[in-house]
């Protein structure tokens, strides 16, 4: 069915192209056609500058109505007033865009001040009340987007500052780190040299050994100063008002002057071991002593 609906359908078409140039060829006997063209084109219309047509048609769909309905103001030419000259198409060059917008704000200007007397006079109000509240062009929600948009932008601001100085701060940190490594490889190397002179017998001087001490010493005086410096932090100092000062805990039973020079709770026979109950010279047997080991082994067989 298909190939017989795609045959009729070549055939329709073939007829249409056939009655089209039987069409043409009729057309070109009757001379209606000439060689080469299918349209004529015709010349345009010159242009031509009707101003009575003009005024009239001007004059038909005017309205004549109050300036007030209207508004318009047409001023001549103004006068520039630094050059105190008019602003004519020789004075203003339209190329210089900075002279052909200053006439078009003089002109502007001039127009204002001409209207403002006249809606004076016809008591018209020209100046916006303080409570006046103008509907926005955008709605609420667009103007959160816009604020929420900006926001974002400022804070990603931020962020980037902050990486910036945080990147600028690792530079500078790992500089002077590895200026102080380079230093203190110096020094050792220095020291080296010195020591492997001095043990070749190139040097007799020991000046890197008084370095040492004396760099040692200032390191000890500055952890010292900063121990001193530093004390109790702010909260210990608020308990140490609130609930006093418990008083030294560390060393409390270290002996001083005072004690040991105090020698009232001496006893020798407690010091060279004669009290009652203790065996030596001039004191008692313990009562309670355990037998030897070979009395102990003549009591385990008699009890066999």
């Amino acid at each position: 069915m298909a190939r017989r609906g795609s045959l009729s359908d070549s055939g329709s078409d073939a007829e249409d192209s056939s009655l089209s140039d039987s069409e043409l060829q009729e057309a070109f006997l009757r001379g209606e056609l000439k060689p080469g063209l299918n349209v004529v084109l015709e010349e345009r219309p010159k242009r031509r500058n009707d101003a009575e047509g003009l005024k009239q048609c001007l004059s038909e769909f005017r309205q004549h109505l109050a300036w007030v309905e209207r508004l318009d103001v047409t001023l001549g030419q103004v006068v520039d007033p630094v050059s105190q000259s008019a602003s004519n198409k020789d004075a203003v060059d339209p190329e210089n865009d900075f002279q052909r917008e200053m006439s078009f704000y003089r002109q502007a200007q001039a127009a204002v001040l001409e209207a403002l007397p006249r809606l004076r006079k016809l008591q018209v109000p020209t100046r916006r009340p303080d409570d006046y509240f103008a509907e926005m062009a955008k709605s609420d929600q667009q103007m959160q987007k816009i604020r929420q948009k900006l926001k974002s932008k400022q804070e990603a601001m931020e962020r980037s500052e902050k990486a910036k100085q945080l990147r600028a701060m690792r530079k500078y940190g790992k500089k002077v780190q590895t200026e102080i490594l380079q230093r203190r490889q110096k020094e050792k190397k220095n020291m080296l040299n010195a020591v492997k002179k001095y043990q070749k017998g190139l040097s007799d001087k020991l000046d890197f050994l008084d370095e040492e001490q004396t760099s040692s010493q200032g390191n000890k005086k500055g952890n010292a100063n900063q121990r001193t410096k530093k004390g109790p932090n702010a909260k210990r100092r608020y308990k140490n008002q609130k609930f006093g000062f418990g008083g030294k805990k560390k060393g409390s039973k270290w002996n001083t002057k005072e004690s040991f020079n105090d020698v009232s709770s001496f006893s020798s026979k407690v010091a060279h071991n004669k009290g009652p109950g203790k065996g030596g010279k001039g004191g008692k047997k313990a009562l309670n002593k355990r037998p030897g080991k070979r009395a102990r082994q003549k009591m385990k067989s008699r009890a066999r």
